[in-house]
């Protein structure tokens, strides 16, 4: 909430002459006072306090934000908010956390920062019992019980209980992401985006298993890998009976039953299910690597590579199939395999009805139907359905045998 002026005192702008005047000469009121030629004065100033009311308000009610932070860029709307903000930047941290030796202005902060690590949460809503580590969340919280969302998106007409959800939200449509990590200068729409991206950077993960002691950078992936001790499953898809740990994983998985690709390349129009794919396809078109081995200097455009292809210096294969006990660098290729031997085909085509184990020979079987052919040869221009095809015809360039 934007701090209030004193009612009792003149609202000032405080990029006006008037206010500067002040500022700079306090005794200039009383003067005012004695000196007639000066009362004159006076009166004009007073003209010029109320255009300057007239335009805080009219900068409150548009949501203008004249004054900006020279450090970081961010904008307020009035001057004292912005010289509470500066103290950000100026303030010495003295205060660390124990645990992680992260540092922060205030002890209030502080304290909150801590219940990362211990779990506690001393705010419980009294309706539901849920709890929450700070008061903020548990007032947001309490909307979802009463139903009152009052901000409404001029854009798509969805509402809000929260006047700052409404302005996050906002920034969907405008593609704004005013928070820049300042090593990797990523732009994010949200504050706390950046604090757990930030994380990549640092190596932190605040989030500890309490069964194994493994660490994790995000809660909800502490939440997902506490699945993994406790077999728990709750959400079941109504289509092909898979269960999963998470509701928001079942929600992702529906879309390869009902088609849906939400997230769009702005580049190149391709859709994606998932907007971390989106994220993740849209550096084949800037040719962005920011992970680089450190073993060969190979570079990969997404960190995930780079942990599979790390494994392959080490020779490193975690996961094992408790059936025949073959082992596998990554959980989803395990995951692949044992459909060998349950004989799960959970990708069924739309046209002729047969299934496969893996999207990714849906996609490829689909081409049957279609007649898409997208591997293209450089040197005669034929087209093929599937890359291998290619290879195989490029050695009749090169005056190989196919």
């Amino acid at each position: 909430m934007e701090p209030k002026p004193d009612s009792d005192q003149p609202l000032l702008s405080h990029s006006s002459p008037e206010a500067e005047r002040q500022d700079h000469t306090g005794s200039d009121h009383v003067d005012s006072v004695s000196k007639p030629h000066k009362t004159r004065h006076k009166r004009k100033s007073r003209g010029n306090k109320v255009d300057n009311v007239s335009k805080i308000e009219t900068e409150t009610q548009t949501g203008k934000k004249s004054f900006k932070c020279d450090t970081c860029g961010k904008k307020y709307a009035h001057k004292c908010a912005l010289n509470l903000h500066q103290k950000v930047h100026t303030e010495k941290k003295e205060f660390s956390c124990n645990t992680c030796g992260k540092c922060y202005t205030n002890k209030g902060v502080l304290l909150i920062h801590t219940r990362t690590h211990t779990g506690e949460k001393p705010y419980s809503c009294e309706t539901c019992g849920k709890t929450f580590r700070q008061n903020s969340h548990l007032i947001a919280h309490k909307i979802s019980h009463t139903g009152d969302k009052s901000y409404a998106c001029e854009t798509c007409g969805k509402c809000f209980g929260e006047k700052q959800t409404l302005i996050v939200h906002k920034r969907t449509h405008t593609g704004e992401k005013p928070h820049i990590c300042n090593i990797c200068k990523s732009g994010f729409a949200r504050k706390d985006a950046l604090m757990v991206h930030a994380r990549t950077h640092t190596g932190e993960k605040p989030y500890s298993c309490e069964t194994c002691g493994k660490n994790f950078q995000r809660r909800w992936h502490l939440k997902t890998h506490e699945t993994t001790h406790t077999g728990e499953k709750p959400y079941i898809c109504d289509i092909c009976n898979t269960d999963f740990g998470r509701k928001h994983t079942l929600m992702i998985h529906m879309r390869t039953h009902t088609g849906e690709k939400p997230y769009s390349c702005e580049t190149c129009g391709k859709c994606f299910r998932h907007q971390p794919t989106l994220i993740m396809h849209k550096k084949t078109h800037t040719g962005e690597k920011p992970h680089c081995c450190e073993t060969c200097g190979k570079c990969f455009q997404h960190q995930p590579n780079l942990i599979m292809h790390q494994k392959t210096h080490t020779d490193e294969k975690p996961h094992s199939c408790e059936t025949c006990g073959k082992c596998f660098r990554q959980k989803s290729h395990l995951k692949l395999h044992k459909r060998t031997h349950t004989g799960e085909r959970p990708h069924s085509c739309e046209t002729c009805g047969k299934c496969f184990g893996q999207r990714t020979t849906l996609v490829k079987h689909n081409r049957t139907h279609t007649g898409e052919k997208p591997y293209v040869c450089s040197i005669c221009k034929n087209c093929f359905g599937y890359k291998r095809t290619l290879k195989v015809h490029m050695r009749t360039h090169a005056g190989e045998k196919p």
